[in-house]
């Protein structure tokens, strides 16, 4: 989604509603004593990740909207893998160190940088007369060279 100041925070949080949705859809699954830890976390990734996830490729990433996207993944992950019991006999809830050791350090942001990753190699392999190919290679006008621009009704010239 493309808006006028250029953010795509607006579709961050569409796509966390997204991901949100698809826990609830599929809660009995995640929640459920019979299934193990690693199925549970398999199903994650298949389900909620690609659905957050999608188009990522293009996201431009600011610490707020890695910060709520990891937010988001700890809070399902923290409901898949329920509480622990500590020493003393009491019940509390997974710490942001242990979800990280659970997901030994795969989280959505390095999900993220993969795909963005593999889109390049994508874009290299295509050919030279591409479309994405040629936005590649443009480079922008230096801001002293705009003033030589003269508007004539529609139409832009340089001047001479």
């Amino acid at each position: 989604m493309v808006n006028t100041d250029s953010s795509i925070e607006e579709e961050i949080k569409e796509r966390i509603a997204a991901g949100k949705r698809v826990f609830h859809v599929h809660k009995k699954l995640f929640t459920s004593k019979l299934i193990s830890r690693n199925v549970k976390l398999r199903l994650s990734n298949m389900l909620i990740r690609p659905t957050v996830t999608e188009a990522s490729e293009t996201w431009v990433l600011k610490e707020n909207m890695i910060n709520k996207l990891m937010i988001f993944e700890r809070k399902v992950m923290r409901k898949i893998f329920g509480h622990t019991r500590s020493d003393d006999g009491y019940w509390r809830i997974k710490s942001n160190q242990e979800i990280s050791d659970i997901l030994k350090g795969k989280n959505i942001i390095g999900f993220i940088k993969k795909k963005r990753l593999n889109w390049l190699g994508h874009v290299e392999r295509m050919a030279e007369d591409n479309n994405v190919q040629k936005i590649k290679r443009w480079k922008p006008m230096p801001k002293g060279q705009l003033e030589d621009l003269k508007q004539v009704g529609n139409m832009t010239f340089w001047k001479i």
